[in-house]
């Protein structure tokens, strides 16, 4: 018996084996060749080079290729939707901006996937496939252009062009890490390009080479070169790193380091935007469009947010609602509910909108004048999951925008820099400059970008990069950003933080006790005697958690508790007055 059933046994292992290698294969994520970039593949060849002693072509040797809302003559320009491009002819002509690049020496290769109509910021197109990210393949491209960023991160072409409306370009820039650069407003023609948002949209490009990206904006920029200047003000945007949920230090520190090694640090300043746009943009204040937002600290740049994706739907309504309500098209849900329904604005609203970009504008311009970059983070947190239910969140899209919105809304110019990967995935901070300063901005990435990826390397390899970071570092990171919840009067907000401190290393008093004093500012004074006590006993000198316990005793009723907290406050710290009058107050009362 025991001989005949080890054939059988044998025989169900090699079955069992050979189903779960199915399995396997089945589950496991097919890449395509050219990770699902492009749509359709083509060769665009430059004229032959001049004859000496003539320059050669400045694009020489360079591939390209563009996202598919450009015309290239004899394809139809198909706007990342099957039923667009079912509906309308081929393009007669293609567009100017790949003409010159092409004329300029370079090889233009294919289009590539869009989300559909250029809407959706995700970079996944149901109907094309979404394009993988090479550099984190089960996380999202980015959108809208993301075949356009695929291609260059997987080195399938040199650099490639994408449309940059509320961050077609600098998104997928920053989750396949690569560079993008938004250019100033109307600083590239828009000839031969599907609208999307007219006053929005922008011609971008993508590169993994610094000196690619800056020769391809001299071509397309077609403005005098000029002496290349430093910046003499880098200005770091703390609230603005307050949106991201990539550890501060990972990201502002590098680029602090970078600045002080080039420029020294008499070059950095640091600022609190919101404030600032706050201040200088009345009609924003005026609009008071954001009274349903709690959080007072990021509300001026959620507020633009706010017109800007109310303006970018009554642009897009306004050059492709007939089309869409005649030809119904079978769109993806979250962009479908946005553009199925016509969103008419009033003269007034439009008037009013308008007038905060222009304020904008130049409230970034008299910051920045021509020598000045402002640093933000290029996003809020690290790629989602392609399909994944964050995606479809208001608090996501509103993180998203917030950051998107200040080029968007300003028309000023922006390039996104990798920093290396945050717990596998890619980080990255982004660089504006004044409306017009796209050299500039250019130079000072070319000038920046060797330092900002050693010093990203050495803290990707050093105690502050999160993959080694400890948990006292992390702690101390969450406890700051509670501190500036807290100087907000963001109570609720700083607790949550001072909570995440408190995970990370649950041994320190400052955490306990800045933690009792939010709670206090709530009046939740069971939760703010628990947390002095607990500050106290890890720290028996911490006068400052006495008299927090001593003020939530106080009122919770244990008035003879509350006094021997002050009491003992008074013995730690003899001219504390405020400990002194109210140990006499309650003892008067309470003796």
């Amino acid at each position: 018996m025991a001989s005949s059933s080890a054939p059988n046994l044998w025989v169900l292992f090699g079955l069992s084996l050979a189903g779960i290698m199915l399995m396997a294969k089945k589950f496991k994520k097919t890449i395509k060749p050219d990770f699902g970039a492009f749509i359709h593949k083509f060769e665009l060849l430059p004229p032959p080079q001049p004859a000496p002693p003539k320059a050669p072509h400045p694009l020489t040797g360079l591939t390209f290729a563009v996202s598919d809302i450009f015309d290239i003559n004899g394809y139809v320009t198909g706007f990342g939707c099957p039923d667009w491009e079912r509906t309308h002819e081929a393009a007669s002509q293609t567009s100017p901006v790949v003409s010159v690049l092409v004329d300029g020496g370079a090889t233009c290769v294919g289009k590539t996937v869009v989300d559909e109509m250029s809407f959706g910021i995700t970079g996944e197109n149901r109907h094309y496939g979404t394009p993988t990210n090479p550099v984190a393949d089960s996380r999202i491209p980015g959108g809208s252009c993301s075949g356009a960023a695929v291609a260059v991160a997987a080195k399938l072409v040199d650099f490639s062009l994408g449309v940059d409306t509320v961050g077609g370009v600098r998104q997928p820039a920053g989750h396949c890490g690569i560079l993008g650069f938004r250019p100033s407003h109307g600083a590239v023609s828009h000839l031969g390009i599907i609208p999307v948002s007219t006053s929005f949209d922008t011609v971008g490009w993508f590169a993994t080479d610094p000196s690619i990206l800056r020769r391809v904006g001299q071509v397309l920029l077609q403005v005098p070169l000029a002496i290349q200047r430093n910046p003499r003000n880098i200005i770091i945007a703390d609230d603005c790193f307050q949106l991201s949920k990539i550890p501060v230090d990972r990201l502002t520190q590098v680029v602090i380091r970078s600045t002080e090694n080039l420029f020294g640090k008499q070059v950095l300043k640091h600022r609190n935007l919101g404030d600032y746009i706050a201040l200088k943009v009345p009609s924003l204040k005026a609009l008071d469009s954001n009274k349903s937002n709690g959080d007072v600290k990021f509300s001026s740049l959620r507020s633009l947010a706010n017109i800007m994706q109310l303006l970018r739907r009554h642009e897009f309504s306004y050059n492709h609602f007939e089309w869409i309500s005649s030809t119904k098209p079978a769109l993806d849900p979250l962009i479908s509910a946005q553009v199925h329904e016509r969103l008419e604005l009033s003269e007034k609203d439009v008037e009013n909108f308008r007038s905060v970009k222009s304020e904008l504008r130049s409230a970034l311009n008299a910051l920045l004048k021509d020598d000045g970059v402002l640093v933000i983070p290029t996003f809020s947190s690290p790629p989602p999951k392609v399909g994944s239910k964050e995606l479809s969140s208001e608090d996501y899209l509103m993180s998203e925008f917030s950051l998107m919105g200040l080029a968007s809304m300003s028309g000023c110019c922006q390039v996104t820099i990798p920093l290396g990967l945050y717990q596998n995935y890619p980080v990255s901070v982004s660089l504006i400059a004044r409306h017009g300063g796209d050299l500039f901005l250019l130079d000072t990435l070319q000038t920046m970008h060797a330092s900002l990826l050693k010093k990203a390397d050495e803290a990707g390899k050093s105690k502050l990069s999160d993959d080694v970071v400890t948990k006292e570092a992390s702690a101390d990171i969450a406890k700051e950003k509670g501190n500036i919840a807290f100087k907000s009067k963001n109570w609720q907000k700083a607790i949550g933080f001072y909570t995440d401190a408190i995970k990370l290393n649950g041994n320190n008093a400052a955490y306990y006790n800045n933690r009792a004093a939010a709670y206090l500012e709530l009046r939740s004074f069971i939760q703010a005697e628990a947390d002095s006590t607990k500050a106290i006993d890890l720290d028996k000198k911490n006068v400052k958690a006495y008299l927090r316990r001593g003020t939530a005793r106080e009122m919770l009723g244990y008035y003879k508790e509350a006094i021997e907290d002050f009491k003992y406050a008074l013995v730690l710290e003899p001219t504390n007055k405020r400990a002194a009058e109210t140990a006499d107050r309650l003892t008067k009362y309470f003796p």
